[in-house]
């Protein structure tokens, strides 16, 4: 026994451990891993965008290229979708995503917010607190810190465990996300600095991540917690330096998301963000990295990887209107949505191998080939508005989050009971996506994506149906209206000077499309939403890119997965399809077209993103 103990004591001294040594701390000027002066060098990657059969080679990519951290959000919406339950199956597994990394060699700083931006579905927040009595937001509110109290509870439970004090791979845990920039109430930073202390022990090590402004630094900075900045280094360290004053937030400096690029938005003018082929932008990024290196400072590349806003999971911002994220987050990230490298991976990885040198880093992983899917011949199946579900009766219409809906479509249905006409005004304000019909037939889009959205005039003659289709493009993760956020109509619908009342409202998350109706459906002039299906075998299973020539708007599912939005004012023309949700015969896919001609074309599988921009068909005139 006593050379047992002997031999154990011999091997954690031989990879620089001692009992004496607490794993991970710091000073003022490092960072110390197991003693040892150690610096982060990082990126962004989550789990939850990606599939979690493709984390392992994503994250020896990140090892590869010189990492040895790993930083994640962790998105609350998704792992209490319902408020009480916990999902930690597939892409949720976080602690199994952690685990993970450290078998490839990479720490974990873990961000769980409770408010994370990250371009997500309302900065991570589950949709169900817009409905607790009471709730605000980000502050000091009772039942919002309740609620987020059981969530970091939760979330302790599974990767407590996974802190470095404990064996795992966890050096730090972030407070709140960037809360400078949104607010100063410090009593409610402080609220959150102490209850991940409670729940993840108190010599957990917590940081703050702040704008490099004066006002975002000292909004955000709290007692006791190690006050970080991210954006420009050179901006940013030395705001940290200049506005921090408090000891026990000062400490080694940390770049908590140096941006090589940026996010990409839908609209005809927004192009890709990416820093790929342009070799000037590649070397300010390798100058400022080298630059952060050799200050003995640290960095985390925000993002390593973006992956994917699968199904209905993007965020928006809020400037002047609605601006929703793409279904990509390739975030022109130096490993591309789909897992390939690229030449900003290979010129960081030389900046850091420089510093660290070429043996310390792995070699480069290989990648398989993408595949090609030859045209597939795709036929209406079914109807939106034929096979809706049981409605809820109401005089005035609710928002999607009253009747337990997070994120897809709801339909308001109204039959008039007198002859009306006039301008119509949906709610408070036009929140999202609204097509509108008479009798099953559309008459016009009102989108919140245009500072002044279109103006429609509706006839009504007794006994008609008036449809509003309100498409969720995503709640506010940004933005100054991220506080309030349901979805759906807010507020009375009027026509003219009538509010119109009783109102039929379905509910349709299309968690999954639903079954074929018939095979001989008929599409007429501006008709409702159909359903488009088919099958496919591929020679080999591999990664793709689905293109959707001719195809307005709407969303795709391959084998029941929920691949996003698709939609062709662009920036993105194509569809991620990862190898691991196909099979080499009878695959299917779904198409919902939102606004069908008769005219959409075969959907292909081809080998290299799309990306470009065409004139929206329903913008507003004028």
């Amino acid at each position: 026994m006593l050379l047992k103990k002997a031999f154990l004591a011999f091997s954690l001294i031989s990879l620089g451990w001692t009992a004496n040594v607490e794993p991970f701390s710091y000073t003022n000027e490092t960072f110390l891993l197991h003693g040892k002066p150690f610096q982060i060098i990082g990126g962004q990657m989550d789990p939850q965008r990606i599939p979690h059969e493709l984390w392992s080679d994503r994250l020896a990519k990140a090892r590869a290229m010189g990492l040895n951290t790993i930083f994640s959000y962790v998105y609350w919406d998704q792992l209490e979708p319902v408020q009480g339950t916990w999902e930690t199956s597939g892409n949720n597994d976080i602690a199994k995503y952690f685990k993970t990394a450290q078998e490839h060699g990479l720490n974990v700083v873990l961000r769980p917010g409770p408010y994370i931006c990250g371009e997500h579905e309302w900065g991570g927040f589950p949709f169900w607190l817009s409905e607790v009595p009471g709730m605000v937001v980000r502050t000091n509110n009772k039942p919002f810190l309740s609620a987020t109290k059981s969530y970091i509870q939760n979330l302790a439970k599974d990767l407590k465990p996974l802190l470095i004090t404990n064996g795992g791979p966890i050096l730090m845990v972030q407070v709140e996300n960037e809360y400078g920039s949104y607010g100063d109430n410090h009593v409610y930073i402080g609220a959150m600095r102490d209850m991940l202390k409670a729940a993840f022990g108190k010599n957990v090590h917590l940081y703050t991540n702040d704008g490099g402004e004066e006002s975002m630094i000292e909004g955000g900075q709290i007692s006791g917690v190690l006050a970080e900045s991210d954006g420009d280094p050179k901006t940013g360290f030395a705001a940290r330096d200049k506005y921090v004053t408090d000891p026990s937030s000062l400490g080694p400096q940390l770049d908590g998301e140096y941006y090589v690029t940026w996010l990409d938005q839908w609209a005809s003018n927004n192009t890709h963000q990416t820093d790929a082929g342009n070799r000037k932008s590649i070397q300010t990024v390798q100058s400022d990295l080298d630059w952060i290196l050799k200050q003995n400072s640290s960095f985390s590349i925000y993002m390593v990887h973006g992956g994917t806003n699968w199904g209905f999971q993007n965020g928006a911002d809020w400037g002047d209107a609605l601006e929703p994220i793409t279904t990509s987050y390739d975030y022109g990230a130096p490993i591309d949505e789909s897992g390939r490298t690229n030449d900003i991976y290979r010129a960081i990885r030389q900046t850091i191998a420089s510093h660290v040198g070429e043996h310390n880093i792995p070699d480069v992983i290989d990648e398989e080939p993408l595949i090609e899917i030859p045209d597939i011949k795709l036929g209406p199946s079914s109807k939106l508005f034929d096979s809706l579900p049981d409605p809820v009766a109401k005089k005035s219409p609710i928002n999607m989050e009253a009747i337990g809906q997070a994120v897809g479509f709801i339909l308001y249905r109204h039959v008039a009971t007198s002859a009306t006409k006039g301008n119509i005004n949906v709610g408070d304000y036009p929140r999202d996506r609204i097509l509108i019909y008479v009798n099953g037939r559309r008459i016009g889009v009102i989108d919140s994506l245009y500072v002044t959205p279109n103006t429609l005039e509706v006839s009504l003659k007794k006994n008609d149906v008036l449809d509003l289709l309100v498409e969720n493009m995503g709640r506010v993760n940004y933005g100054e209206r991220i506080v309030e956020q349901r979805k759906g109509i807010v507020g009375n619908v009027t026509l003219g000077d009538s509010v119109l009342s009783n109102w039929q409202i379905y509910p349709l998350p299309l968690a999954s499309p639903p079954d074929s109706t018939s095979s001989n459906v008929k599409i007429a002039k501006a008709s409702g939403p159909v359903f488009f299906e088919g099958t496919f075998d591929v020679n080999k299973v591999g990664d793709t890119f689905l293109e959707l020539p001719g195809w307005t708007k709407g969303v795709v599912w391959v084998n029941g997965v929920n691949l996003g939005r698709y939609w062709t004012i662009g920036p993105q023309q194509t569809l991620y399809l990862p190898g691991c949700y196909l099979k080499e015969k009878e695959n299917k896919i779904t198409v919902l077209a939102l606004e069908p001609t008769g005219e959409e074309g075969s959907v292909r599988g081809i080998t290299t993103r799309n990306w470009g921009n065409n004139p929206d068909p329903d913008a507003p005139s004028g």
